[in-house]
């Protein structure tokens, strides 16, 4: 068996085509999307990360802020910043990039953001809508797109055993809630395992719909996965690679090539998942436009 590849930008490229074409329907009627972006600091796949949200949202026709600091910014000073922008009309969809320095609490600059514009979906207010299955919620991009990745692709998630690796909150557990929902790409039944699960290879063979996101390079192996499993990979890590020009490659949290010889469809890495969290932050922020102008 060879699994079928499930191709990430082609759906990306599929979703930011719609989304532009609902923001130039907007646009006749004279309103215009707005995402702004915070970013502190210089790491270096923060602001490449940045910077493609910026142009996907320029290509989608939407207006695009970006908001750079140093790290030695205040905590007060990125709570100014914020509500500033959640007081800006123009600025329908905010975010922070994360991580942030030590010296900042996290927790506070997220929970500072206005709900409303929070299309991250890391505010308690939208993480708790999302749980209900409230419509009007903001589901984390990441996650969000692996359920679209699974409808688009006809992969049936009604009945199906999904078990996901990993119980971060902006992917591990939100995925849990969209796949529980009683809505298209939901009605599954969920296990989250984590580094606390025992046997957790066992658990991982039960699945028919695998996702990893666990953070460690390859680390899901031919023996975890059943005969015929749909297998998510979100991991993206760098492992050194003296024969690679730069040094390194980019593996996933899944050892590609011999799962793919026991699954029946999964995602690379890159191509895969990173291209639909782009597209679905850009689908965030046309439903906060949306949603400001009932």
């Amino acid at each position: 068996m060879t699994a079928r590849i499930l191709d990430g930008v082609r759906i990306g490229k599929e979703i930011r085509g719609e989304v532009a074409a609902a923001v130039a329907r907007m646009a006749g009627k004279g309103r215009k999307p707005g995402l702004a972006v915070v970013i502190v600091g210089d790491d270096p796949a923060s602001r490449v990360y940045v910077r493609s949200k910026g142009r996907a949202c320029l290509e989608a026709g939407m207006h695009s802020e970006t908001v750079e600091y140093p790290a030695t910014v205040t905590q007060d000073e990125l709570l100014a910043q914020i509500d500033r922008l959640n007081a800006d009309p123009a600025i329908h969809g905010m975010l922070v990039q994360l991580p942030l320095p030590k010296h900042i609490d996290t927790d506070a600059v997220l929970r500072r953001i206005d709900p409303a514009k929070d299309v991250d979906g890391f505010h308690p207010v939208n993480v708790g809508k999302l749980v209900i299955g409230d419509p009007t919620a903001f589901r984390p991009a990441t996650p969000y797109g692996v359920q679209q990745m699974l409808i688009r692709e006809g992969i049936e998630t009604k009945g199906a055993h999904a078990v996901i690796i990993g119980r971060s909150t902006i992917v591990g557990k939100p995925m849990a809630g969209l796949l529980l929902h009683d809505a298209p790409g939901g009605n599954a039944t969920v296990t989250v395992c984590h580094s606390r699960s025992r046997d957790l290879p066992s658990i991982a063979r039960t699945a028919d719909i695998l996702v990893v996101a666990i953070g460690k390079p390859e680390f899901v192996t031919a023996d975890m996965v059943r005969p015929g499993a749909v297998v998510i990979d979100v991991g993206i890590n760098r492992v050194n690679d003296a024969s690679h020009p730069k040094g390194y490659r980019l593996v996933g949290d899944v050892a590609y090539a011999p799962v793919a010889e026991v699954a029946s469809a999964i995602t690379p890495v890159p191509g895969g998942v990173g291209p639909m969290t782009i597209a679905m932050l850009l689908r965030n922020t046309l439903q906060a436009a949306e949603q400001a102008g009932r």
